[in-house]
């Protein structure tokens, strides 16, 4: 017969089954009860969160070449490469915004802080466009305070992307308990949504907002993604009691840089890693990294091991004498990732090319719809977002457990192998803008002679491409990374648009040096005298030399579950050797 004290035992067991296993914290700072928090329970809020951020970037984002060039009375040239460095300061500002959220501010407060200072800017964005004293007048150049006060807002805007972008993936993937392995399973499907949403995002801030710019003018094409910026943010407060919360662990840069140091000093000093049991690591449960679990060792980067050795007159509680296993083994997760970061960077450059050059051939092309209706320019990407939102359901539905049949693996292909899907995909876009480009200069040089939608292949490759790529890095980086270095994984990748973004800049001003200027280069303000063709052939090449390059890349990559198989080997060769000898 059961007793009181038991069935409240009994009923304790059972309470501690529905609590997560990673750590993570419900509002009131307790361990989060999966039956009232997390899963997908949360998540509609920071998906929708989501496409309404995404709405508003991408309505500036696929504009502001054009208002450059129409209100600004710049060069295509120039535009271009301002717009390239704006969003590439964005993208690279992730990881500022994700070094704040891992150490100090926790991924929810540091997407709710810098959405409002992305407001703010929003709002100088549209003061800018909406009074004549902010615009240059006609045939004259914008003067340094119309210039600066129009980059100040769109510094903002930079900042407030870098500050969200890192944050709001890796929030929505610690709604889910990767120690339960139903919710691991959501935790892909939800990347695969999140994804969705951001191409939900683009259609909506690419046609709507870009329409009615174009027929009611910059201040409502500016001030209603202002609003829609506020929107955000009380969309995802309003889901707050179902959110599951990680704690900021402190500076993963800082620990980086110990162990860095610690091991360069006892190289110094002729230590040697002798064998796995001279390595220091705490006694308690968890690690000394707040909120995060061991790490097993690995026989990667041994040379960084030294910085966990115990040496004579170490000061075990002092991380810059003495590192921990787990502490030495977060940097090696961290630089692992790496060479896979630099040989996907190449798409980037290929995928600035939406918001730039694709969108000055769909200006001079015919973007007739019927009798009575022109596709404005800057809608044109939709071709791209609505790849995305057909293609994402379809690999979802379909592709997955079709493609499970064959490899056995649990998401069809690795993230490993859909990158270099997406990667492969990108030669043959930049390919096909080439030769489209070829066509419309030598056989339809007038003004709206040509069909806008012969752009149609290399929108709907290069979105296929990002389909693969971005998705696959969303898994990837998240899957690789630590708990304390969730948010930086993440920006990590995201900084590659970024960089690809300056690459871009770079690339293009390389090109006009050295072939002969804005007046006889292959760029010129002017598309009909251009050779905007062979540029994009240097894309395709380069894409092709990369895609080479990460084949080599992926086949060496050891991530976490090779590196424990290499763990568990060793471990039996040295037990077989014992049992021989005994």
């Amino acid at each position: 017969m059961d007793t009181p004290n038991s069935k409240q035992y009994y009923k304790e067991e059972m309470d501690m089954t529905y609590l997560v296993s990673n750590d993570r914290v419900d509002r009131h700072g307790k361990i989060a009860d999966k039956r009232t928090t997390g899963g997908w329970k949360a998540t509609p809020f920071i998906i929708v969160n989501e496409v309404i951020e995404r709405l508003a970037f991408f309505a500036i984002a696929v504009n502001i070449t054009t208002y450059l060039v129409a209100e600004m009375h710049q060069s295509i040239p120039d535009a271009v490469t301002h717009v390239t460095d704006w969003i590439g300061a964005a993208y690279v500002l992730t990881l500022l915004g994700a070094f704040l959220a891992d150490a100090y501010l926790g991924r929810f407060r540091t997407i709710v802080v810098f959405s409002a200072i992305y407001a703010v800017g929003m709002v100088l964005l549209t003061v800018s466009a909406s009074f004549d004293t902010l615009r240059p007048q006609t045939g004259k150049k914008a003067s340094n305070y119309q210039v600066s006060f129009l980059y100040g807002a769109l510094g903002l805007i930079a900042l407030g992307t870098g500050g969200i972008k890192p944050c709001v993936s890796s929030f929505g993937a610690d709604q889910f308990d990767e120690g339960d392995e139903k919710e691991v399973q959501m935790k892909y499907s939800f990347f695969n949504w999140f994804y969705f949403a951001i191409n939900m995002g683009a259609i909506l801030g690419i046609t709507l907002l870009v329409y009615i710019q174009d027929k009611l003018g910059w201040s409502w094409g500016f001030g209603i993604p202002t609003v829609t910026t506020i929107l955000s943010i009380v969309v995802l407060a309003a889901g707050v009691r179902y959110y599951r919360f990680q704690k900021p662990m402190g500076s993963p840069f800082t620990r980086f840089l110990q162990v860095i140091v610690v091991s360069i000093k006892k190289h110094r000093r002729g230590v040697l890693v002798q064998n796995e049991t001279s390595l220091y690591e705490v006694e308690t449960t968890y690690s000394d990294i707040i909120g995060a679990r061991k790490l097993p060792h690995t026989r990667q980067y041994r040379f960084f091991d030294k910085a966990a050795v115990i040496a004579e007159k170490d000061t075990i509680s002092n991380r810059w004498c003495l590192c921990t296993v787990t502490q030495v083994e977060e940097f090696k997760s961290f630089i692992k990732v790496l060479p896979i970061w630099a040989s996907t960077i190449a798409l980037a450059i290929s995928f600035s090319q939406m918001s730039t050059f694709f969108l000055t051939q769909a200006n001079v092309m015919n973007r007739k719809l019927g009798n009575n209706f022109e596709i404005p320019v800057g809608s044109i990407p939709v071709f791209g977002a609505i790849n995305g939102l057909i293609l994402v359901p379809f690999y979802e539905k379909f592709i997955i457990p079709f493609l499970r049949k064959f490899t056995g693996h649990h998401r069809g292909i690795t993230s490993l192998q859909r990158m270099g899907v997406g990667l492969f995909i990108s030669i043959f876009a930049m390919a096909s803008a080439a030769l489209i480009e070829k066509i419309r200069r030598e056989h339809y040089p007038k003004k709206n002679s040509m069909s806008v939608f012969w752009l149609l292949p290399q929108f709907f490759l290069i979105g296929a491409a990002e389909v693969f790529t971005y998705v696959g890095q969303l898994e990837f980086f998240y899957d690789e990374a630590t708990d304390g270095t969730k948010s930086i994984s993440s920006a990590l990748f995201l900084s590659e648009i970024g960089i690809g973004s300056w690459l871009s800049t770079a690339l293009v001003k390389i090109i006009i040096a050295t072939t002969g200027g804005q007046e006889k280069g292959w760029l010129r303000n002017n598309l009909n005298n251009s050779k905007l063709d062979l540029f994009f052939w240097i894309l395709a090449g380069i894409n092709a030399i990369n895609f080479l390059v990460y084949l080599m890349v992926a086949k060496f990559h050891k991530g976490k579950g090779s590196a424990v198989r290499d763990e568990i080997m060793v471990e039996l060769e040295f037990s077989n050797g014992q049992q021989t000898q005994a």
